[in-house]
């Protein structure tokens, strides 16, 4: 115990902000003036502290076995020296590993198990997510096209680059696989006038949608539906489809099976712009030191991160070619420390919003949670350690004559101009496009 403890006054010591951990028998090793103090109430967190594993610390302060005073941007730079480590790198497991890794995501992406996952984090509260969200409740990946944009203007910008890439026009058939709470379902109807289908296991996000088409006299042209992807049937297919924030949901085993689907559903020559986390590790699913069970426990249950290789191997084997790939990984951690810059601003009334929905006991371990988790996953895109990819994809149709160029089998032109400065070959964008067309077409069934 000694040698522990000298390991940790070593360390605390040189850290970049103050810190202070208290030993369960009272006594404060580390600064003296601490930005940051962690009170230990057992060995065993402590223990763990000086070994690196910050997820079993996490999953401690969730559990109120230890507790933390200071603010998540000092504890986060504090975590990020006490573990040292570049996370993207590890041996490749065994083939009897990999084969178990593979039965176990077969085991919990079952129709059923995803959406009682999806549903333990979407459904939380509607009022807690919105104390921290931009206005549209846009849950992923903001793009901070200009260095002084605010959050909001950051998700509009995202929501505008996904519509361009896909070169949404009107009257088109589009679907929003995992559509949240609507940001990009409404966007792309009333700013591109396309025909969009939204699907999602949330029941909240459901009825939130649901009320959003009707306020907007959207009914005929936008639609929601309550259902898993592996259910949704086209007729016609769909023209363009985007999935944001949801594959990471899918889980490895299944993701041959998703491709498969998206491919069904979408018309020879469309495209998919596909947007999620990635695994910075070729070979590993879960961030280390702890911190990908914690984020299992109590974030998300059944999430899996594929490496951006390993995603585009799926993608291909579908028939799906890929025509564009970008890293937007540092707007995620802008992304990240906005949302959680929010909530901490907002305490007493996120504790207040959860504690209605799941009483006090469990509103605060939900609320402890989700401040590690918020400022966690902005360190972890910051330093590389999980990244997120935007993938566009087409569905090549066999003809050589479809396209821009002789070739192209697809709508895609070929040339990056349309997407960021609006060449010959850009999209029209339509804002008055929903009021001005009265004989919209059917949406798919």
């Amino acid at each position: 115990m000694k040698h522990l403890l000298h390991t940790l006054e070593a360390r605390l010591a040189a850290l970049p902000v103050p810190m202070a951990v208290e030993l369960p028998a009272g006594r404060q090793l580390g600064a003296p003036d601490p930005a940051v103090t962690l009170r230990f109430k057992d060995r065993m967190a402590l223990a763990a502290l000086v070994a690196g594993e910050i997820g079993k610390v996490g999953a401690a302060i969730v559990e109120g076995r230890v507790a933390l005073e200071g603010g998540m941007r000092d504890l986060m730079a504090a975590t990020a020296e006490l573990l040292g480590r570049n996370f993207t790198h590890g041996r490749r497991h065994g083939w009897w590993r990999r084969a178990l890794t593979q039965a176990c995501s077969l085991a919990v992406h079952t129709r059923k198990r995803d959406a009682r996952q999806v549903r333990f984090h979407y459904d939380l509260s509607d009022d807690f997510y919105a104390l921290w969200l931009d206005p549209r409740r846009v849950y992923s990946c903001a793009y901070f096209r200009e260095s002084g944009m605010a959050l909001a203007q950051a998700q509009e910008a995202k929501l505008d680059l996904i519509c361009r890439k896909l070169r949404l026009q009107p009257g088109e058939r589009f679907l929003d696989i995992g559509a949240g709470w609507g940001g990009l379902l409404l966007w792309a109807a009333e700013h591109y006038g396309v025909h969009a289908t939204g699907i999602t296991l949330s029941r909240n996000q459901h009825a939130h949608v649901q009320r959003l088409i009707e306020e907007r006299g959207l009914q005929g042209r936008v639609r929601v539906q309550l259902c898993d992807y592996r259910e949704l049937r086209a007729d016609p297919l769909f023209d363009k489809i985007a999935s944001v924030g949801m594959f990471e949901h899918v889980g490895r085993a299944r993701m041959g099976r998703y491709f498969d689907t998206v491919a069904r559903l979408l018309r020879p020559g469309g495209l998919l712009l596909n947007h999620g986390i990635t695994a910075g590790a070729v070979d590993h699913a879960r961030l280390g030191a702890g911190l990908g069970h914690f984020i299992e426990r109590y974030i998300f249950p059944g999430g899996e991160l594929l490496h951006a290789s390993a995603v585009l191997h799926d993608m291909a084997r579908a028939g799906l070619e890929m025509v564009d790939t970008e890293n937007l990984r540092p707007h995620y951690a802008r992304t990240l420390w906005a949302w959680s810059d929010a909530l901490e601003a907002r305490l007493p009334a996120a504790r207040a919003a959860l504690d209605a929905q799941a009483g006090a006991a469990c509103g605060d371990k939900v609320l402890r949670a989700y401040r590690l988790y918020l400022a966690g996953c902005a360190l972890g895109f910051e330093r590389g350690w999980i990244a997120l990819h935007q993938m566009l994809a087409a569905k090549p149709d066999g003809q050589r004559s479809t396209g821009a160029l002789p070739g192209a089998q697809s709508d895609y032109p070929f040339t990056r101009d349309y997407i960021y400065t609006g060449g010959a070959n850009a999209p029209r964008k339509n804002p008055q496009a929903c009021s001005t067309d009265s004989s919209p077409a059917p949406l798919p069934s």
